[in-house]
């Protein structure tokens, strides 16, 4: 299968398909995103995220990190 990258208008509560594709990439990591599961854009921006930590990485917050006791124990 031959998948094709979507262009998409982003707007406040929904996107329009400006051309037809089965993804957008994500503009912080450059992960494909299916737009079955396309949850997180910027309007301003017109761009799309892959999670809500790229969006805040987008925004300037850093990724946070886990702290060390919540490492699995073995």
């Amino acid at each position: 299968m031959n998948e094709r990258e979507a262009i998409i208008e982003y707007l406040d509560a929904d996107y329009s398909v400006v051309r037809p594709g089965d993804f957008v990439r994500c503009a912080v990591t450059g992960a494909k995103i299916p737009l079955e599961a396309l949850r997180y854009w910027s309007v301003e921006r017109q761009e799309a995220y892959v999670d809500a930590a790229a969006a805040m990485v987008a925004f300037g917050h850093p990724p946070r990190k886990q702290p060390a006791d919540s490492a699995p124990q073995s």
